[in-house]
């Protein structure tokens, strides 16, 4: 493997890397997010208000950070194009 696909692997892998540690986040975001939003005073049960809300919190949460993090790989991929060139 010449020099130019050991490179492209690491980038590879480098974005595998930051997406795995991106989805660890989201995962700690939604649930100190939502659960913090939705359910405000933790008893012995979740209502169906609260689990609809935490829903609902989970689903807008995602969505924004896929779009975040789509954008953030586009710029990455877009900086290792202008630098090959």
């Amino acid at each position: 493997m010449d020099s130019a696909g050991v490179k492209q692997a690491i980038i590879k892998q480098v974005l595998v890397e930051s997406q795995m540690a991106n989805a660890r986040q989201l995962i700690e975001k939604i649930n100190d997010i939502c659960f913090d939003k939705c359910v405000p005073k933790p008893g012995s049960s979740v209502s169906s208000g609260e689990k609809t809300c935490v829903t609902n919190c989970m689903e807008k949460y995602m969505a924004a950070w896929n779009q975040v993090n789509t954008a953030y790989v586009r710029r990455i991929q877009t900086e290792v194009n202008n630098g090959a060139q």
